[in-house]
């Protein structure tokens, strides 16, 4: 759905975004991640064509956005920061203008109910949109984006000021995006790109410094294998085994585990995985094992040192 390929952008002497290349597919969640001032908005300003590359191309759902820019545009949603609402406007009012303003062709009643439906905004349309909440005024920019059908979702800070419901809602909302669209999320919050994103982008100072899926990004970048257990068995004695299986590299108890059971973080050497001999060494003690996750590196840690220093 979405091809950028050498995309950079200067600004006299300043080189704002510095030859990034990466595609996003269909039915994708792709996390956009960068410090500020690392050209997230910059990218995403080029990839909506609010701003013009000073070199590279964009694709949008096959249509180049420079010489086929009407096609590629109507290709695209997009949510910004702030969402491009007009308050005094009811919810109908407004989209029905946004319908009219994209020039939309769609059945226009059919089409808004099924905008309605997606982003549960079909219950407030006669209610005036400075009077709703600031989660509900998100979806309603959401419900724009989604007019005229656009294959390409590109999403900025999407939760910002919501509270916890709002943001778990706003996260299901993604989630069904991602169904049936390419969706870009741009967001500061790492645990909404570990729930809701299959892979990860991480801009800094201009250059993209990982592109990875997400379940495998903090082992790769950090070499080395993690692995959550827990385990129906006296503490010690675990201890002792675990950290005995060849290739570990430490094995800690995690506070806070169910009772009768002990829960360990264990780290074990680039390229081992100890997943099998744990399970055999807790069959031989007759341990039963209860859970068994891998929950990477902290993408916290991760996202720190790959930003700390200059990419150049």
């Amino acid at each position: 759905m979405i091809k950028a390929t050498h995309l950079t952008k200067r600004y006299g002497s300043f080189t704002a975004v510095d030859d990034i290349s990466f595609t996003v597919g269909e039915g994708e969640i792709v996390g956009f991640l960068g410090p500020n001032g690392a050209g997230k908005s910059t990218t995403m300003n080029m990839l909506t064509g609010y701003v013009s590359a000073t070199a590279g191309d964009i694709e949008i759902d096959g249509h180049d956005l420079l010489t086929d820019t009407a096609a590629a545009k109507k290709s695209i949603g997009y949510l910004p920061e702030l969402p491009p609402v007009y308050p005094e406007m009811t919810v109908g009012e407004y989209l029905d203008f946004v319908y009219e303003l994209k020039g939309c062709t769609l059945p226009r009643k059919q089409h808004l109910a099924d905008v309605c439906e997606v982003t549960k905004t079909g219950d407030s349309l006669k209610r005036i949109i400075k009077n709703l909440s600031k989660g509900y005024r998100q979806r309603i920019g959401i419900a724009q984006a989604l007019i005229g059908d656009p294959k390409t979702i590109i999403l900025d800070e999407p939760t910002i000021g919501l509270d916890p419901r709002q943001i778990i809602e706003m996260r299901n909302l993604i989630r069904i995006l991602g169904r049936d669209h390419a969706v870009i999320l741009s967001t500061h919050i790492l645990g909404e790109v570990q729930s809701v994103c299959d892979r990860l982008l991480i801009i800094n100072r201009g250059r993209l410094v990982a592109d990875e899926k997400t379940e495998v990004i903090t082992t790769r970048l950090s070499g080395r294998l993690r692995v959550r257990a827990t385990v129906a068995a006296p503490e010690k004695q675990l201890l002792s085994a675990v950290r005995a299986i060849n290739g570990v590299l430490r094995a800690d108890p995690v506070a806070g585990g169910e009772p009768g059971a002990v829960t360990l973080l264990i780290e074990s050497e680039p390229g081992v995985d100890i997943r099998r001999p744990l399970f055999r060494v807790c069959a031989e003690s007759g341990w039963p094992i209860l859970a068994l996750e891998q929950p990477g590196a902290d993408l916290e840690n991760v996202f720190i040192s790959l930003t700390a220093k200059d990419p150049r």
